[in-house]
């Protein structure tokens, strides 16, 4: 395969990422994977995203992985509402692509990754599946009494937040969450296919909510509860086994 390093360009900001090329020259399913929402300082020797991107390449996807605005070598500061337009950036690129079946352009998000690949499925009509990887519902489990101000904070902490003035307005910052609430747009992903996928050991995203989203989305949908899986599903074979073969099912087999 052929890695290649990638600049996308969001509003005013730059997205660092990598491309996966399978071998040859025909067309491929594309598939974009989206990272979740960071919780410690960025470690450029974490490569989980990249041995992730090189599996689903090896099974023939041209695969883009990329750090949104706050994360990694990204610039900008952690802003959600801000990652649907750097996802949106992401799909302007995949779909530029001379190797990329436009037919089949899919999303595979993580946890807030996850979210916001459910809100611009919703409202971008070239998305043609969705897969999600331990996705909340809604944001009202992490209301653990910690206060905003607090949130940005920690977020200061980790380097997802770098500059001091930043948000401008801590309500509008807030409401970004509101907006991109996956309880809100997941019934309206069909008719292109979906999968939810959740571990029932889930420590940070109860089970519970992906139940929530299952029963309110439109069919084709399908869920898959993996025993024992954490909320690091990139981690877990089983997990990342499942939506190869589902992906593969839907893109790749004749």
């Amino acid at each position: 395969m052929k890695v290649r390093t990638v600049w996308l360009k969001s509003g005013e900001l730059k997205l660092a990422g990598e491309v996966y090329f399978p071998p040859g020259n025909k067309l491929c399913p594309a598939l974009c994977i989206c990272h979740g929402i960071p919780n410690v300082p960025y470690n450029p020797a974490e490569r989980g995203y990249p041995m992730l991107a090189q599996k689903f390449c090896s099974a023939g996807f041209v695969t883009l992985i990329f750090n949104f605005r706050g994360a990694g070598r990204s610039e900008g500061n952690f802003d959600l509402l801000g990652w649907s337009e750097d996802l949106a950036a992401a799909l302007d690129f995949l779909h530029s692509l001379k190797r990329v079946d436009k037919t089949h352009l899919c999303l595979l998000g993580f946890s807030g990754g996850a979210a916001v690949c459910v809100y611009v499925a919703a409202h971008d009509a070239r998305v043609s599946l969705l897969t999600t990887c331990a996705c909340p519902a809604d944001f009202s489990f992490t209301e653990d009494g910690t206060s905003i101000a607090d949130r940005i904070q920690r977020f200061r902490k980790i380097g997802a937040i770098r500059d001091k003035d930043f948000p401008p307005s801590i309500e509008k910052w807030r409401q970004g969450f509101e907006t991109i609430l996956p309880i809100r747009w997941i019934d309206k992903i069909s008719p292109r296919p979906l999968l939810l996928v959740h571990g029932d050991a889930d420590e940070t995203v109860p089970v519970e909510q992906v139940r929530r989203l299952y029963n309110k989305a439109k069919e084709p949908k399908d869920i898959a509860i993996i025993p024992g899986a954490k909320h690091k599903l990139r981690l877990e074979e089983a997990a990342t086994a499942t939506v190869l073969d589902w992906l593969n099912a839907k893109c790749l087999e004749k």
